[in-house]
Order: C-alpha cells, then sequence, then structure tokens
C-alpha cells in the first residue's frame, strides 16, 4: 500500500495536477471569501468566523475532487495496465487503499494553507479574539472526513469507466446525491430520516463544534462503503 501511496503522491506532484489543484482551490475560494460580492464574502458577513468558507468549500471539493480521482483506475483501464497493477504482490484492497490515500493526501495538503484565514480574522473580531475556535476546528474535522467521503465515491467512480470525463460526471453525481440529495428528498417526502443519509446533515453537525461519534461512524462508513465496492468491481475485472 505504501508504494502505490508514494507513487500516486509522486504522479500529482510530478505533474501539473497536483500543484493545479492546490492553486485552483486557493484561488476559488479567495475570490468568493474575499473579492467576489455575495454571501461568502466574509467581509461583507459581519461576522468574525469562517462559515462562509465551510459553506462553499463542500460544492469546490465537489468538483475538485472527482477531477483529481477520475483517472485513478480509468487511465489504467485505457492504457491497458490494469492487469498489469492487479497482478503486483499487493492485494487489492492495498491498492485501492493506496490510491485512496494518496488522493486524500493531495487534498489535505491543499486545505492546509486555509488555516491562515484563523490566524488572520481572529485579531479582528469584536472584542478581539473572539472567534469561536471549537466550532472553526469541528468544521475543519468535518470537512476531512467529507474530502475522504468524496474521495472514496471518486475511486469507486475511476472503475466503472475506462473514459476519465465519464469517470468524472459519475464522481460528481454521486457525491452530489449524498451530498444534496438525501437532503432534497427528505424535505420534500417530509422524511427527517432521509436527511440523515446525507452528508450534508453529518458535516452541519460536527460544523457546531461538537464531534458527534453516529456523525465520525457515518462518515467512515460511507468511505468503507465506496472503497469495499471499488474493490468487488477490481476483483470482477481481475477475473
Amino acid at each position: 500500500m505504501k508504494a502505490i501511496l508514494l507513487r500516486e503522491i509522486k504522479s500529482f506532484f510530478g505533474s501539473i495536477i497536483g500543484y493545479l489543484v492546490i492553486v485552483v482551490f486557493l484561488v476559488l475560494n479567495g475570490l468568493f471569501l474575499w473579492v467576489f460580492d455575495g454571501s461568502y464574502n466574509i467581509l461583507q458577513s459581519g461576522y468574525n468566523d469562517l462559515t462562509p468558507f465551510f459553506k462553499l468549500a463542500p460544492w469546490i471539493l465537489l468538483l475538485l475532487i472527482p477531477a483529481v480521482t477520475m483517472r485513478s483506475f480509468s487511465d489504467e483501464r485505457k492504457q491497458g495496465t490494469i492487469e498489469l497493477l492487479l497482478t503486483k504482490p499487493l492485494s487489492i484492497y492495498e491498492i485501492v487503499s493506496g490510491k485512496f490515500l494518496g488522493a486524500f493526501v493531495l487534498i489535505f495538503i491543499a486545505i492546509i494553507p486555509t488555516v491562515l484565514y484563523v490566524i488572520i480574522l481572529n485579531p479582528y473580531g469584536n472584542p478581539m479574539n473572539n472567534m469561536d475556535i471549537g466550532s472553526t476546528i469541528g468544521s475543519y474535522i468535518g470537512l476531512l472526513f467529507l474530502i475522504a467521503g468524496y474521495t472514496a465515491i471518486g475511486i469507486f467512480s475511476s472503475t466503472l469507466s475506462d473514459n476519465q470525463i465519464v469517470a468524472f460526471i459519475y464522481a460528481i453525481v454521486l457525491s452530489l446525491i449524498f451530498y444534496m440529495g438525501f437532503d432534497q428528498l427528505g424535505g420534500m417526502l417530509k422524511l427527517p430520516f432521509l436527511e440523515r443519509i446525507g452528508m450534508d446533515f453529518h458535516f452541519k453537525s460536527m460544523s457546531r463544534g461538537v464531534l458527534d461519534t453516529r456523525d465520525v461512524l457515518y462518515f467512515i462508513s460511507v468511505a468503507f462503503l465506496f472503497v469495499s465496492a471499488t474493490v468487488f468491481n477490481l476483483k470482477s475485472m481481475k477475473k
């Protein structure tokens, strides 16, 4: 697994992909949070917190993570190297986990510079240093779990087609369903339990600063579900 993880990271940063992902994420967030007028603009919100960032980031990541993961296995299938990959002295689970962690690490690196937002904003509250740090930390932890969920969905989607664009679209649709689809469906049908199946419900819960084991288990379950589905798909190809 370590070999696959290092290979993925080297692949990302050995080309323009890794740097482009980080730059695009930071530039888009920077423009919406500090430059463009609108509900995401922190300076116009009148509040000394990062709520706009944590509302915006899931939508940017919903597009960005599929762009990172779309090549994971679809590219291997297109180039005909998937059989060679599956014959390596590694279990399929280790191969999938390595690719999953490689994509997760890249997005995690993209998130790190946003901690500067906390450093910049915290001293300018009224009174000074009045930012709700507990809520901010909870939101960051929730964002990392959300990234894990998106990444697992993206890795799974990359096994569904040898066309990267098709895999990209599959990942966006599935991520959107799990992020907002169940929430919207629950509201339309007036079935509150459906909302609890969606990522948005659990992400908002963690953003309050209280880490509930139910929210943590939910994200772990989603990631495990799609990683397992990826392993199943690859085993079917191996046969």
